[in-house]
């Protein structure tokens, strides 16, 4: 057994603890896949709505890259789950928990900017250009705050 983290108070074998930490990956990105799969739909659906016209060329260059991240986003959650399909019964537990975990990282900071950028388009839209501004700063704000600053006080807190 490798050398157990000082808050870790199971008694598991490394193998045991890669299951865990697979399952537990697992019902992460079970959570995020709903949230950029309603995302990813909602803008794709923009472009066959009557204002869509109407949207300025910055704004419509704001969407198509809203649009390209949010299906990369949806791509890169889902890639552990691919990963996991083709390394299935190669002993490759403990590396894939560990490659998973990076591409949730990297699937939680695109989600992000989709979202601070859908809120920044939605608030451009139908307010004006310095709300979409201050919409998407204050979403960036709220995300930071909530998926970084919280987690890492509770980490320094022991």
């Amino acid at each position: 057994m490798t050398e157990r983290l000082p808050a870790d108070d199971r008694d598991e074998s490394d193998s045991e603890r890669a299951d865990r930490n697979w399952v537990e990956l697992l019902q992460e990105l079970r959570v995020m896949q709903t949230g950029v799969q309603v995302l990813t739909g909602f803008l794709l659906t923009l472009p066959f709505q009557q204002r869509f016209t109407e949207l300025s060329t910055g704004q419509v260059t704001l969407y198509l890259v809203l649009v390209a991240l949010s299906v990369a986003t949806t791509g890169v959650l889902i890639a552990p789950v691919s990963v996991h399909r083709l390394v299935f019964r190669r002993g490759l537990k403990t590396p894939l928990v560990t490659v998973g975990a990076r591409l949730t990282l990297v699937g939680v900071v695109m989600l992000g900017l989709v979202v601070t950028g859908t809120a920044v388009l939605a608030f451009s839209v139908v307010v004006s250009g310095t709300a979409g501004l201050i919409a998407g700063a204050i979403t960036a704000i709220l995300l930071l705050a909530l998926w970084l600053v919280l987690p890492i006080g509770l980490t320094r807190r022991g």
